[in-house]
């Protein structure tokens, strides 16, 4: 590059800079699109919709069935944010929370009243007419007989609950013209069922009619004998048309008939107090890091400082983009992911380091460095890539979320790291710093002889595991659980008060919140506004009778609040049963692809066996913590859990990739063991590094953070040192055990 051609490099950089930062503060249009302040927030963030439902026609629904409608319906509002909570209240009631919107009307509207779904067969057994097309409705058709005849004679040929999936979309025709439609697919007693129903109604030239809360939606003709229990209705004049009779069919696939009790728009969980902490932190944390990079890397560390800085605004405006949910976890998954990002960047400057030491000029030390980073920054990155997205597709809920934004962190990061933090540094070159001290040289340093600990460091983390197993064992003795679940996981107590006056969460946090805590033992209290009232709603563990009552008395002594307006309900955990398997499946598949990756890469399965336990060494370790700190576990562990598998991998994918390097150049008289020292003495600057500027990211959280912040961010901080360890101390060490002791030939 030539010294103009840098010159406006560099003046594009700057003119990116502004334009992004501008879009990312201030936003574009009337609509600010683009702005921080146009991210979605969830409820811990922003507050928005909740919504009671009560069953309709059973008095004490079965535990099984109020499980099955609340994850269908965790399943349906999924569509309006992944981070939408589902849960039971009371014996009957299903309470839905659905972030960042206003206007609960537009919900209600949207999501229906969860009625009763039929499939009808247009004659019954004698010849009958079961509906008539009459001229009014929405399909012009109506019954001439109630369900419960209906029911007698079998002429409900399907209900909703065979129907598996319902999705609105379009598709061509035989003419290959473009038409909206809706695509079923039925469960397997479904499939049987509505193949013997086409079969007859094809014979008969027949249709089924779809009836739902009272009316009918469809009625289509049967056009063939459908028995691989998939069908397809087509006829709709616009997608919105097809999407809405798709919904109204997956919500009339549930398992109970509900009935709206209640609605109300609630305030954020956690209040302005903790977003701003929150960003405060994010912001020192930023300049702490500038300052490492600058100093520790000089020019390529500040032209790395540039490209973070694009990349935050990138981060900024892709949210917006995408409609992605922003909740604490997602944060601290962004906070993370700006840690992962300079990683990309140490890795890169090491290597410009390592060939300016070995005699190269500057230029070529700068194009050698970002080819030879390229393999360890494109495995780590893809084998993180690859969990977020078995994540996104296979789990559910705020493990969604979450793999949404650590996918968007990924690429990002890899675009600026290897594109742009490039083409700065090769700017800069170009108008004339190209002298060698502004880069840095390698001290000449000692190969550390981590092998020779390797037995000291595996007993340590077996002893640390078997720690936290024994502190399992006897929390579950005491206190019936073996670790400190929060009502995420185990349900707990709404208490629904209404004070004389109205009251901030600054306020509330400060006052009304301990007296929670007073009577519970347990600092976790989980607390939303209703809007336009003084009602608040406190959740915390289950309480008996008698903390009940100690709990009413309290605020009416303190607050003096009327003790007829203060109510309590048992609640259900918001994760349930099957968000849990979902999220362990879609853990394990991820597993078994990551390592078939690296195995696929490295064509060594030690190296992917070695990766895995290491990344299983890390998740026990900081379960080790929760058991012995009884830090509570909610819903930021799974997210918790998932950003230190993402970190663990990355961080063993580059000491990996060095010994796959030095393997390719080994001599005869080199021992292996001395390979495996040198390899990861070569990258023990990048693994502290990098350890370091992603601590005290999450450092700042736990610094400036609330108190539900502070519990996520300790076990990430012990999580980040973990896995700094199994890389540097572990990974190496059992590969080389692998290689030596099993198939030495291979």
């Amino acid at each position: 590059m030539k010294k103009n051609k840098g010159v406006v490099t560099l003046l594009v950089t700057v003119l990116v800079i502004a334009v992004l930062g501008f879009v990312a503060i201030w936003g574009v249009g009337t609509e600010k699109a683009g702005s921080a302040a146009g991210i979605r927030q969830g409820l811990d963030l922003a507050g928005g919709v909740s919504i009671t439902y009560q069953v309709v026609g059973e008095e004490n629904p079965s535990a099984e069935d109020m499980a099955d409608t609340i994850y269908k319906l965790q399943q349906r509002v999924q569509g309006y944010s992944t981070e939408a909570q589902v849960y039971q209240e009371g014996s009957d009631r299903i309470n839905i929370e659905i972030p960042g919107v206003s206007d609960a009307n537009t919900i209600l509207a949207d999501l229906g009243r969860p009625g009763a779904l039929y499939f009808i067969a247009q004659t019954d057994a004698d010849g009958n007419r079961n509906y008539t097309y009459t001229g009014s409705g929405a399909t012009g058709y109506s019954l001439n007989r109630t369900i419960e005849e209906l029911q007698a004679d079998g002429s409900i040929v399907l209900e909703g609950t065979d129907v598996e999936a319902a999705d609105g979309g379009s598709a061509s025709d035989e003419l290959g013209n473009s038409q909206f439609v809706v695509d079923l697919v039925f469960t397997g007693e479904g499939t049987t069922k509505f193949a013997e129903a086409t079969t007859k109604a094809f014979a008969a030239r027949e249709s089924i009619g779809i009836y739902y809360d009272g009316d009918f939606i469809s009625v289509p003709n049967v056009q063939a004998a459908l028995t691989d229990g998939r069908a397809q209705i087509s006829g709709m004049a616009s997608f919105e048309e097809a999407e809405r009779l798709a919904s109204q069919i997956r919500i009339g696939g549930l398992k109970l008939e509900l009935e709206e009790l209640r609605s109300n728009v609630v305030g954020a969980q956690l209040g302005e107090e903790a977003v701003r902490t929150s960003l405060l932190a994010a912001l020192i944390g930023l300049v702490i890091i500038a300052l490492f990079m600058i100093i520790v890397y000089r020019i390529p560390g500040f032209a790395s400082v540039l490209a973070l800085i694009i990349y935050t605004c990138l981060i900024v405006i892709c949210l917006n983009i995408f409609e992605l949910t922003l909740t604490l976890p997602g944060i601290a998954g962004i906070i993370l992911s700006i840690g992962m990002a300079v990683d990309a960047n140490v890795i890169i400057f090491a290597r410009i380091r390592e060939e300016i030491t070995a005699g190269k000029t500057v230029r070529n030390a700068i194009d050698t460095g970002f080819q030879k980073a390229l393999s360890a920054i494109v495995d780590g990155n893809v084998t993180t890539l690859i969990a977020a997205l078995v994540l996104g597709i296979k789990g559910s809920g705020t493990v969604k979320g979450f793999a949404y934004t650590l996918g968007l962190g990924i690429v990002l990061s890899m675009f600026t790291a290897l594109f742009v933090t490039r083409w700065i540094l090769r700017a800069l070159f170009a108008v004339g710093l190209k002298d060698v001290k502004f880069y840095g040289t390698n001290k000449e340093k000692a190969t550390v002889r981590f092998l020779g600990k390797k037995n000291i460091f595996f007993a340590c983390s077996i002893a640390v595991i078997v720690l936290g197993f024994v502190f399992m064992g006897v929390n579950g003795a005491s206190s019936g659980r073996v670790l400190n679940y929060s009502l995420d996981f185990v349900g707990g107590t709404s208490t629904n008060v209404t004070f004389n006056e109205d009251m901030d969460l600054a306020a509330i946090d400060a006052d009304v919140v301990p007296v929670f805590s007073g009577v519970t033992g347990d600092g976790a209290v989980q607390v939303q506004k209703v809007a336009g009232s003084n009602e608040v709603i406190f959740k915390t563990r289950e309480l008996n009778l008698t903390e009940r009552e100690q709990l009413n008395s309290a605020l009416v002594e303190k607050f003096g609040v009327n003790e007829e307006l203060i109510t309590a309900e048992t609640i259900s955990s918001t994760i349930s049963s099957e968000m849990k398997s979902d999220a362990v499946v879609a853990v394990i598949i991820a597993t078994i692809c990551m390592l078939i990756y690296i195995w696929f890469r490295f064509k060594d399965i030690r190296f992917a066996a070695s990766s895995v336990a290491a990344l299983v060494h890390d998740v026990l370790v900081v379960l080790a913590f929760y058991a012995v700190a009884k830090v509570s576990v909610g819903s930021t562990f799974i997210a918790c859990m998932l950003t230190i598998v993402g970190y663990s991998i990355n961080a063993t994918i580059v000491i990996f990739d060095r010994i796959r390097e030095n393997l390719g150049s080994m001599q005869k008289k080199d021992s292996l063991e001395e390979l495996v020292n040198r390899s990861i003495s070569q990258t023990l600057s990048r693994s502290i590094f990098t350890s370091l500027t992603t601590f005290v990211m999450v450092a700042a959280l736990y610094v400036l953070g609330v108190t539900s912040i502070k519990e996520f961010a300790l076990p990430l901080m012990v999580g980040i040192v973990c896995g700094t360890y199994s890389s540097v101390c572990i990974t190496g060490a059992l590969w080389y055990v692998l290689r030596t002791k099993i198939n030495k030939k291979a």
